[in-house]
């Protein structure tokens, strides 16, 4: 039995849930999500305020797909309740970023700048030159951007240059004059 899947999702008020036949969709103040589920697991709702995962006898992984479906049902309800946020950091001399339109734009080193185009779901800002706060309602879209973005120049070991996420600590290398003889 899967502890996490056996817990019940309140669902919060202004938040409509509905089930269909392999898809749920979830609709609130800033936005609507659906995602489509495999028949391993039924959702149910109960009360007009609950939502159950259970487990279908006889399934294989059962109780590995309540607990996802569970866990999954539960971001989409705080998503379009409150939203996702990211923020990343930009460190090193003379780096700096900026957004225009529909693109990210990195000035990190390189001999041009990188541009990194932004997908509609998700919004991208730069409240400083050296900051990216990247936020949407969906936590996927959100996790799955900013590790793209952080991928263009990961923080490297020895002066802690690149992209990093706000509260990310990097484990930082001795050079080379400290370790000789």
């Amino acid at each position: 039995m899967s502890r996490i899947g056996k817990k019940k999702i309140e669902i919060p008020s202004g938040v409509t849930f509905n089930v269909g036949a392999n898809a749920v969709n979830v609709k609130g103040p800033k936005g609507e999500l659906e995602q489509i589920f495999l028949p391993k697991v039924k959702i149910s709702v109960e009360d007009d305020n609950l939502i159950s995962v259970e487990q279908i006898e006889g399934q294989d992984n059962s109780s590995a797909f309540q607990g996802l479906y569970r866990s999954l049902i539960s971001n989409m309800i705080i998503g379009v309740t409150d939203g996702y946020v990211k923020e990343l950091d930009v460190i090193g001399v003379g780096y700096k970023v900026q957004t225009s339109g529909e693109k990210l734009t990195l000035n990190i080193g390189f001999n041009k700048p990188v541009e990194f185009k932004i997908p509609k779901d998700v919004k991208v800002e730069c409240p400083s030159v050296t900051s990216i706060k990247i936020s949407g309602i969906n936590k996927q879209r959100v996790g799955q951007i900013s590790a793209e973005i952080r991928s263009i120049r990961k923080p490297e070991p020895y002066k802690g240059k690149g992209i990093r996420y706000k509260d990310e600590v990097v484990r930082r290398k001795a050079g080379k004059a400290v370790g000789g003889k």
